[in-house]
């Protein structure tokens, strides 16, 4: 299974792109801050749909938004997220979507771990390339992964 994650922002953008073992690509998309922000919408679905058309993945997984105390940039990350479902559902691709909690757990087996633990584990899942990646990267390829292994509960190998 292609699983698509994605770090929803309207600034920077998670994206990650994972088939069994292997990440097949990820990157942290940005927008510039001196475009109006329907301009960086635009940037953000043009390049979610880019990712899509080249990877064909068969399912999307997101990171749900999660309150944070600027409800003016909470406001703006689900506009975003928004957006980038869209992109999903016009082309029937499932969206699946992971708190913060849930996707630490799926990576480090505890729900408080920090970023730095979700990083030192991710490249012992999943082969990855040398590259050093950003932590929106990161957090792409961490909801891709709890994806994967909810998917292979629902649906184990046999």
């Amino acid at each position: 299974m292609r699983i698509l994650g994605i770090d929803p922002g309207y600034d920077r953008v998670g994206i990650a792109v994972i088939e069994g073992k292997t990440l097949l690509h990820s990157e942290c998309f940005s927008t510039s801050p001196k475009d109006e922000f329907h301009v960086r919408l635009r940037g953000v679905g043009q390049r979610v749909h880019e990712i899509v058309a080249e990877f064909s993945p068969d399912v999307m997984a997101l990171e749900s938004l999660f309150i944070t105390k600027n409800q003016k940039t909470a406001m703006k990350v689900a506009e975003a997220r928004g957006v980038i479902s869209y992109e999903a559902c016009l082309l029937d691709i499932p969206i699946h979507e992971y708190t913060p909690p849930q996707i630490k757990v799926a990576v480090t087996g505890h729900g408080g771990s920090d970023k730095t633990a979700i990083i030192k584990m991710i490249p012992l899942l999943i082969k990855m390339p040398s590259k050093k990646a950003l932590d929106d990267e990161y957090d792409a390829i961490a909801v891709a992964l709890t994806c994967q292994a909810h998917t292979e509960k629902r649906y184990p190998q046999k």
